[in-house]
């Protein structure tokens, strides 16, 4: 049925909820998970001031993907405590155009997103993660319904 299952999270309560469905999911068919996460540059002058404001031995770890890096940690470590093979991506740019390429990359089977921004006229707008990637997908969609 799925081998393969790309989940996005943005760290996000929605993003959280979609994680833990994609796990479960995947624990259940026995598929791999993909978790997918996207950042925007920092420019360098950000990242210099912050490496300089930061204790000697940790600068080495303010870069521009820390947070993105910290988010797919955390939702590793539910796939990885359900005993789920999992695989993280951190990618640049467009969050729907991260999971869309990385679905497109492994042959993923299923992807699987939250519902955040799809309420209301919000629904409407070009910009919802959701909505792009439901249209543009290279395989079926679960939209996890959150409050």
């Amino acid at each position: 049925m799925f081998k393969s299952i790309v989940v996005g999270t943005d760290g996000s309560e929605t993003a959280e909820q979609a994680v833990r469905q994609a796990v479960d999911l995947a624990r259940d068919v026995g598929a791999k998970v993909e978790l997918v996460s996207a950042y925007e540059p920092v420019s360098s002058q950000r990242l210099g001031e912050e490496r300089r404001q930061a204790p000697e031995d940790l600068q080495w770890t303010i870069n521009p993907r820390e947070d993105v890096d910290a988010t797919l940690e955390a939702a590793a470590e539910v796939a990885r405590g359900a005993g789920v093979d999992v695989r993280t991506y951190a990618r640049q740019g467009d969050p729907a155009d991260a999971i869309l390429d990385v679905a497109e990359e492994q042959e993923a089977d299923l992807i699987v997103v939250g519902n955040k921004g799809m309420t209301g006229a919000k629904r409407f707008l070009l910009g919802s993660v959701p909505n792009k990637v439901s249209h543009h997908a290279p395989c079926s969609v679960l939209i996890i319904r959150t409050v």
